[in-house]
């Protein structure tokens, strides 16, 4: 059993206890059923009505309305596999220095079990402004078509989504999409020793200079410029052959400037490649400066920024924020922690967020 310190709010213990309990269930991305079980039974043991749609579950605030506005809770479930440098047991839950160390205890166990105790704060006000929709969801870390895109469509309208991640509880109010691109670009196979045919490999390099070069014409105000990146190249069967083809992968990292049809579209008037995106769902996503929202999180003191990662926000059609505790740059490494204090303030800020909230 985990000892925390009886100093902690109630609200900490108890996510923190929950925190403890996932960690210690393997849950890696289409792999939930268990951590799914464990948050589950948590929130029925409440006395929260709890839906669960393959591994995501959700649940709805008792004085739910088709009358008021709908905000969603959303953070994920599903973890990475452990880096091979751990030090600790990644599916030991323990406190050292204040630290609370374990696979996906930062990323994104402390926002999600925040959000719950959150969610449970406000599910038996009567005369709450708005619905609240708490959604634990799956595949994240996959870009599943299993995660929180399967489930939207049975959730009904929403109007505003607070995505958990850890943020260290700054505001993000925009992120970045992404579109993976594959593009082929074709020669004419011929003997090296002779001056014949045409060198794919030359005709790739002259187009990915091409795409190195170029710049969008608009830039995001807190995204910046679209970034795009050739990532692998393949091309050449041996040696002495004239390669007929060569593939590259290009990776771009969208902004609101642009949707992710428009980014195409430029890009494929731009080089003389086959062309062909891998989706094009995986938009960027952000909120107006002036939405109620941020106003609050702006008179909490809370700084705006524009993310370069990305979350399941960039499958939300809707409005939404993106923050949570927790440190960005500690996910996805080995031993991986969030400070128990991180959560305490974290659970605050987020009441702070909603409480009186009109949107």
């Amino acid at each position: 059993m985990l000892e925390i310190d009886a100093s902690y709010h109630r609200y900490t213990r108890e996510a923190v206890a929950l925190l403890a309990a996932m960690i210690e269930t393997q849950s890696f991305s289409r792999e939930e059923e268990n951590v799914a079980r464990v948050v589950r039974t948590f929130l029925e043991e409440k006395g929260v009505e709890v839906q669960q749609q393959g591994n995501n579950i959700w649940a709805l605030s008792k004085y739910f309305s088709d009358e008021k506005p709908t905000i969603l809770l959303n953070s994920h479930i599903d973890t990475v596999k452990p880096a091979k440098t751990y030090t600790l047991d990644p599916f030991k839950a323990q406190i050292i220095d204040g630290k609370l160390h374990g696979l996906g205890s930062n990323d994104a166990g402390g926002p999600l079990v925040s959000l719950i105790l959150t969610f449970l704060h406000f599910h038996a006000q009567e005369n709450l402004p708005y619905n609240l929709i708490l959604a634990a969801t799956a595949e994240e870390e996959v870009s599943g078509a299993n995660g929180v895109a399967s489930l939207l469509p049975v959730l009904g309208k929403i109007d505003l989504a607070i995505v958990g991640e850890p943020t260290l509880m700054d505001m993000a109010i925009a992120e970045k999409g992404l579109i993976v691109i594959d593009c082929e670009a074709k020669g004419v196979s011929g003997h090296a020793a002779r001056d014949e045919g045409v060198n794919a490999i030359y005709k790739a390099l002259t187009e990915i200079e091409k795409l190195q070069n170029y710049q969008f014409e608009k830039e995001s105000d807190y995204l910046g410029p679209i970034k795009k990146t050739v990532t692998l190249i393949e091309a050449g069967t041996q040696h002495n052959v004239v390669p007929d083809s060569c593939k590259f992968v290009l990776d771009v990292r969208t902004t609101d400037a642009y949707s992710n049809q428009e980014v195409v579209e430029i890009l494929a008037r731009e080089i003389d490649v086959e062309f062909k995106p891998r989706s094009l769902r995986l938009n960027s996503s952000g909120i107006s400066n002036t939405h109620p929202i941020v106003l609050r999180g702006d008179h909490l003191g809370m700084k705006k920024y524009g993310s370069p990662t990305m979350s399941d926000q960039a499958l939300m059609p809707f409005d939404s924020i993106k923050i949570g505790p927790g440190d960005s740059a500690r996910s996805h490494t080995a031993d991986e922690f969030i400070y128990v204090d991180e959560i305490e303030k974290g659970i605050q800020l987020y009441i702070q967020l909603l409480d009186g909230l009109e949107i």
